[in-house]
């Protein structure tokens, strides 16, 4: 059993949001749906309460905890994509689904929950040993909206 779970605050919508991001991605699915045992705050007696999940098997639980709390940059899901399609495709999804794109490789998806689309290799590129090298691709990801593997691998090339 996962030790740490993230717990994502929700505003009543949080089954719809687990159910669209386990659209996203493989080794994903709604593990559980509990309904509050009483009234609270947020909720009447049988609403949703939490919904525990799984995304590219790491579980995460959704609470319906009500309008009080939103999400905010300080905190995103960071998913390291294998290559341009991966990127693509998630970013599409995301946007697609009412998410509104920002900067370098981040969208907030329509709940306002963050998320950092980065490929692998724009990680490897700014650990480089070669400082310059690295230079110019964290130079030419923060001009970016999406990010571009291609691009990104010429400006680390120097080309």
């Amino acid at each position: 059993m996962q030790k740490i779970v993230p717990c994502l605050w929700f505003d009543g919508d949080a089954e719809e949001a687990a159910a669209f991001y386990v659209t996203l991605f493989p080794d994903s699915r709604i593990d559980r749906v509990v309904r509050s045992p009483a009234d609270n705050p947020s909720m009447k007696k049988g609403g949703v309460l939490v919904v525990d999940f799984t995304l590219a098997g790491q579980k995460y639980t959704g609470l319906n905890g009500g309008p009080q709390f939103h999400f905010t940059e300080a905190v995103s899901l960071q998913v390291h994509c294998d290559d341009q399609a991966e990127v693509d495709r998630l970013w599409d999804a995301i946007e697609g689904n009412g998410g509104k794109p920002s900067a370098c490789g981040w969208i907030s998806d329509r709940w306002g929950l963050s998320w950092q689309i980065t490929p692998r290799l724009l990680l490897e590129m700014i650990a480089s040993e070669d400082r310059a090298a690295a230079e110019r691709a964290m130079q030419a990801m923060m001009e970016m909206v999406k990010l571009d593997v291609a691009e990104l691998q010429r400006a680390y090339d120097g080309a």
